[in-house]
């Protein structure tokens, strides 16, 4: 007689197959993998050439791009680059967009430090023309002394202090591209 309690009836045939991956676990492996497909679709172009991708998943992130966002066919294009991402190695996927994104913030940060110098130069004026040229002699002198005198008339002139004049962002740019070399 068995008893209700009994183990032998509560077995299923997923018990002892150590390669079975329950249904809820399947959906938060696609969720995650769907998340990625956004991050990616959230990249810029120049971002997502340099993110590694087969050519059908790299085609429909961009077609994602040419959809309303927050629309229906907008989630089901995100699926489907879910379903696509399925096929491919995640790990170089991730990577690869790691790499991407953290050349971005490279970027963002010399600029960041450009731009202190930039306002550093034209509060201090000749001394730290000075001091730039000796920390980096590729510089040139009358270049630079010129675009802050720029842009300190134009800063006077200006009605408002907070606007930038076009000879302080042409000294940012000046700067930018020296210092990048």
């Amino acid at each position: 007689m068995n008893i209700v309690g009994d183990s032998e009836h509560f077995k299923q045939p997923y018990d002892h197959d150590d390669d079975y991956i329950s249904r809820a676990n399947l959906k938060r492996e696609s969720a995650e993998i769907q998340k990625l497909g956004e991050k990616l679709v959230a990249l810029s172009k120049s971002q997502l050439d340099k993110v590694e991708l087969d050519e059908q998943l790299y085609d429909n992130i961009l077609k994602t791009k040419t959809i309303k966002p927050k629309t229906e066919a907008y989630r089901r294009q995100l699926q489907y680059i879910g379903k696509l991402m399925r096929n491919v190695d995640l790990d170089a996927i991730e990577k690869s967009l790691a790499v991407a994104l953290n050349r971005n913030n490279q970027e963002n940060a010399k600029d960041m430090i450009v731009q202190k110098m930039c306002e550093r130069l034209l509060e201090q004026g000749n001394d730290e023309v000075q001091k730039v040229i000796e920390a980096n002699p590729q510089l040139e002198r009358q270049k630079l002394r010129q675009l802050i005198r720029q842009a300190n008339k134009e800063k006077e002139k200006a009605k408002s202090p907070e606007a930038e004049s076009k000879s302080a962002k042409e000294l940012f740019k000046y700067l930018r591209a020296e210092l990048s070399e």
